[in-house]
């Protein structure tokens, strides 16, 4: 035994965790409120390390040494109060709880101090990699003091993914810094999923291609640039046929796309810090809009398209080059968009992120696993200071030499009907920034004048009002 933990929770994460850490020579206590999960793990997998399964709480904490490390995998919320509520009196001070789960990083914050009044630590800890990564080697995003991580973070590094020799593990930062890189990992995904989405519905669309020979591109996509998990899997999934019917797989199943809150959250959040993270945010709208299948329903009856032809296009491969370039320069768009928010967040709160770890970490493991955050690894390397991803001389070639191609595809979906809001959005913020001046002067002017808001001028310092309903005078505020 290399060291102990309690795992609390075992339905498939919490399972798979348990056993990974099993697996690592790690002697693991479990619990679950239901008997029946605990006798299904050990009737199927206790051979795989040294597990003691326990059936109440007060069995499964006396298991424990002290000081206790106890992973809590169960529904966030409500359900990981209750267990909080139900340990909490029968730990001593210096013991570890460690939430496992997609909590808000607020409710982590709460618990951390709720914990630490009595003596507790609370590690508020992302995991990303789905039941495959907690089996095999996730992405681990611990939060919570320095003090508990140099107990709890050598277990959780040897059971996490590992690239050119380094755990895809790293402390996040205090309270809720973990849960909050977490959530806007997530929010990443989101963005990530969507323009893949959008680059499939227009080779589709736009070229005629069949799914199977869409996954096609998809897999030499995967062998440049754009690497990942996700291109990897988008691939497999086109080529699938469905056994009941033979038709493509991708076209038995419903289009509407189902969320669990993490999107949501990363977007109320960026509004919160003022953050602009419109390709997330469209990527969540875009699932909203999915889902409202009435609506739609009743659009597609009444709405009219655009009344053009579809022209054909004369050089295949070079429109599939050009949605490859939009793909990646939107892509680019959306991690800068996420890191800023996480230095965003960092700074509200207080916590000291290292935004080239956390690209290191999510090298393997985690869904948004790719090439591609090599990249930004070496780019905060070079910059830990970087301003925004768009700006360092890697990223900045790269989206200007996709430029064309990325203009040419969000002008052709906006011509053809053809709906690709992550790609338009991800070019309009990408304009917005580079823009030598912006248009929020006239909103500014505007406000000013319905609201005696004020304004700043360009040509001295000092804050000004126009009495627009008298004179039109100009007063220093």
């Amino acid at each position: 035994m290399t060291s102990q933990i309690g795992v609390t929770g075992l339905a498939v994460m919490g399972a798979n965790l348990a056993r990974n850490l099993a697996r690592h020579g790690h002697q693991v206590v479990l619990h679950n409120r239901t008997q029946a999960r605990t006798d299904a793990l050990m009737a199927a997998h206790g051979g795989e390390g040294d597990f003691v399964p326990t059936t109440s709480t007060e069995e499964f904490v006396q298991s424990l040494q002290r000081p206790r490390s106890i992973l809590i995998m169960v529904q966030a919320g409500p359900g990981t109060d209750a267990v909080i509520d139900e340990l909490v009196p029968l730990l001593d001070e210096g013991d570890i709880v460690i939430d496992g789960g997609n909590a808000r990083y607020q409710d982590t914050q709460r618990r951390t101090a709720a914990l630490a009044e009595r003596g507790l630590h609370f590690v508020g800890t992302g995991v990303s990699g789905g039941e495959e990564g907690a089996l095999n080697g996730p992405s681990i995003m611990p939060g919570g003091s320095d003090e508990s991580y140099a107990i709890v973070g050598p277990m959780l590094e040897s059971i996490a993914a590992v690239v050119d020799g380094t755990p895809c593990c790293t402390h996040v930062g205090t309270d809720g810094a973990g849960h909050f890189v977490k959530m806007v990992h997530n929010g990443i995904e989101y963005a990530d999923m969507q323009l893949i989405a959008e680059a499939y519905d227009l080779l589709r669309h736009r070229l005629g291609l069949s799914p199977k020979e869409i996954g096609d591109v998809f897999a030499s996509w995967n062998e440049g640039d754009l690497d990942s998990y996700l291109i990897e899997i988008t691939a497999e999934v086109l080529r699938h046929d469905d056994a009941a019917t033979g038709k493509p797989f991708v076209d038995v199943v419903l289009d509407q796309a189902e969320q669990k809150g993490t999107g949501r959250w990363t977007v109320q959040s960026a509004l919160d810090l003022g953050v602009p993270v419109s390709g997330i945010a469209e990527a969540v709208f875009a699932r909203a809009l999915s889902g409202h299948a009435e609506q739609r329903a009743a659009a597609q009856k009444v709405l009219p398209g655009p009344q053009v032809e579809l022209d054909p296009v004369e050089d295949r491969d070079a429109y599939i080059e050009a949605v490859r370039q939009a793909l990646y320069a939107s892509k680019v768009v959306a991690y800068a968009q996420g890191f800023d928010q996480i230095a965003a967040g960092a700074e509200e709160n207080g916590w000291t992120v290292d935004r080239g770890a956390l690209a290191t970490i999510w090298r393997g493991g985690c869904i948004i696993r790719a090439r591609f955050l090599d990249r930004i690894r070496q780019a905060f390397a070079d910059e830990p200071d970087l301003t925004t991803l768009l700006t360092h001389d890697y990223f900045r070639d790269a989206v200007a030499a996709a430029q064309d191609g990325w203009r040419r595809v969000v002008t052709d979906a906006a011509r053809y009907g053809i709906p690709a809001p992550g790609f338009a959005s991800a070019l309009a913020y990408y304009d917005g920034l580079r823009a030598e001046r912006l248009p929020a002067a006239l909103i500014q002017g505007l406000r000013d004048f319905f609201g005696a808001h004020t304004y700043r001028r360009v040509d001295r310092d000092g804050v000004f009002h126009t009495l627009w309903g008298d004179d039109r005078r100009e007063e220093t505020r």
